[in-house]
């Protein structure tokens, strides 16, 4: 059996306060154009069955043009008699169960398809396939009794394929991402695994692949690799990626060292990195050791000017005087920490004078290398290493930081 999967679309995903002519947030337009791409890329496949793996929806409600979106794709697909498996991700999965979830009412309307997004394990017979389907959980706990359970009941005599959307500990993640199921692989026991969540086509290890996403997020999502669907042979197990055109690019232009440099010099060399930027792109300049009051002077309209060809430029200024020297804290500047502390502390009802001496004589002792508990020693305020007594005012060792300012 030949069956495509569509990764993460996250349809509604907007950002960046730059819309189309009929009002659209810009980015929100590329990604359900790329999904849509990704739809059309999947039917030219041939394919016997379409998957989504998840996070269909940036969130659990989505806006009726979103939700609309992914009715047309189902129409679609059901147009070219092509069933479909539909899986929840982290995104569009509502925390409180009883609020209800945008695949029930898509279920609804589309029965012949199969929908996995009631919080636990479901099972989908095929010809010759069965699919395991383990939609997005409220624990981490739900998510592993529910791949337990998935594991108990493969089919020896089919093919097992295991759909589910977990952050695999394999993985380094790009970037956090909220309620995410963190698993390790060695939990999804199947013949084939499916998985959405991670926006990279990645192989796992055999016979375990991420499918990826349809657009590129930001420039923490591997911006310069494809995005896509992939085609998996459930007979050879062969897995494939097959990239989608049309996507936004996300570029980093050379960045420009800007230390000592005039406001004039300056501006020219963004104005000639701007020229650069690929025609529809967003783009992101770095200004490393640019001064404060020079990045105050540059013509941002000239600038946006020669960045016309990119939807959008973002300059990202280092400030040359933001780079703080920092110190580790020393003996010395201990004392002085703990009475800064204090003085920003409620201490209502103590005595604060003698908690920041006690303090102090916690600190003299640390450094001098004694135990403030030990017995009656401690309790006489004595040093037996050292023969001196803190709480009277001493500091044997010069060391106790009265006065000092702390490091950072």
């Amino acid at each position: 059996m030949r069956v495509v999967a569509i990764g993460d679309a996250h349809l509604g995903r907007s950002y960046y306060p730059l819309t189309t002519e009929g009002g659209v947030n810009q980015r929100e337009f590329d990604f359900e154009r790329s999904f849509e791409e990704a739809v059309e890329v999947a039917l030219a496949q041939a394919p016997d069955l379409i998957v989504w793996l998840g996070d269909v929806f940036d969130h659990p409600r989505p806006t009726y043009r979103s939700y609309r979106v992914a009715q047309r794709a189902l129409t679609r697909i059901r147009d070219h008699a092509v069933g479909a498996v539909v899986i929840s991700g982290n995104h569009d999965t509502p925390r409180l169960p009883g609020t209800g979830s945008p695949y029930s009412a898509l279920s609804d309307g589309f029965p012949e398809m199969r929908f996995a997004h009631r919080l636990g394990y479901e099972r989908f017979e095929m010809a010759g396939l069965v699919i395991h389907a383990v939609p997005q959980t409220l624990t981490v706990q739900a998510a592993l009794d529910a791949l337990d359970e998935a594991a108990r009941r493969r089919d020896p005599g089919r093919t097992n394929l295991l759909l589910t959307h977990p952050r695999l500990t394999q993985l380094q993640p790009r970037h956090a991402d909220i309620n995410e199921i963190e698993v390790d692989a060695g939990r999804l026991q199947s013949d084939l695994v499916l998985l959405g969540h991670y926006h990279s086509f990645t192989t796992v290890s055999a016979g375990i692949w991420y499918a990826g996403s349809t657009d590129t997020f930001s420039f923490a999502d591997d911006p310069d690799r494809p995005k896509g669907i992939v085609v998996l042979d459930t007979d050879t197990g062969e897995c494939r990626h097959v990239p989608i055109g049309g996507r936004r690019p996300l570029v980093t232009l050379e960045s420009v060292y800007a230390l000592g440099m005039s406001p004039s010099d300056l501006q020219a060399l963004i104005v000639d990195r701007a020229g650069g930027i690929p025609i529809g792109a967003v783009a992101r300049l770095y200004l490393e050791g640019v001064d404060p009051a020079v990045y105050r002077l540059l013509d941002m309209e000239a600038i946006r000017e020669a960045a016309s060809a990119g939807l959008l430029l973002r300059l990202e200024p280092q400030f040359a005087s933001t780079t703080l020297h920092a110190e580790l804290p020393t003996m010395a500047t201990l004392g002085g920490q703990w009475d800064d502390y204090i003085g920003g502390q409620d201490l209502t009802g103590l005595d604060r004078d003698e908690v920041r001496r006690l303090g102090h004589d916690y600190l003299d002792r640390a450094i001098l290398g004694t135990d403030p508990a030990a017995g009656a020693d401690h309790a006489a305020g004595a040093d037996p290493a050292a023969g001196t007594d803190p709480a009277a005012g001493t500091d044997p060792a010069g060391a106790t930081g009265q006065g000092g300012a702390p490091c950072c």
